[in-house]
């Protein structure tokens, strides 16, 4: 694999070039919300200069806990997988918490998402046990 270069972005254009890599197409609105918001981070690994894979923290503080962090979310083209960029967007969010003073890091994944599994798993996450998720739609 030719050089990967992983940065942080830290404007909408850079979130709209990476949109790729998303779900949806990057909304401006939401990517300033997104950028402005303290604690919230989006690094892009760029390959030739080209948005290859994402990965969104967001570091969440409570008063009794103190901080940790959150993979939002990882996403690798798919033209890109399967050459460490996972592992390598992964480690580097590890290392913004440990230097924004996070306790740990955490990532809810679905239990059949074998992908997601062995990339976190490479990058050196632990299976805290049974997860269960609950969510509540608000708003349309």
């Amino acid at each position: 694999m030719t050089a990967m270069d992983i940065r942080r972005a830290l404007t909408p254009a850079e979130l709209s070039a990476a949109e790729s890599l998303f779900d949806g197409p990057a909304r401006e609105e939401w990517s300033e919300r997104f950028l402005a918001a303290p604690g919230h981070l989006m690094l892009i690994a760029y390959v030739d200069g080209v948005p290859a894979g994402m990965v969104s923290g967001i570091e969440m503080v409570h008063p009794d806990k103190g901080a940790e962090m959150c993979l939002y979310e990882l996403s690798v083209d798919e033209g890109y997988r399967r050459r460490g960029i996972g592992r390598a967007l992964t480690l580097a969010l590890a290392d913004e918490a440990k230097a924004r003073g996070c306790y740990g890091m955490w990532v809810g994944v679905d239990s059949d998402n074998e992908a997601a599994l062995a990339t976190y798993d490479a990058a050196g996450a632990r299976d805290e046990g049974v997860f269960s998720m609950r969510g509540w739609p608000i708003g349309s």
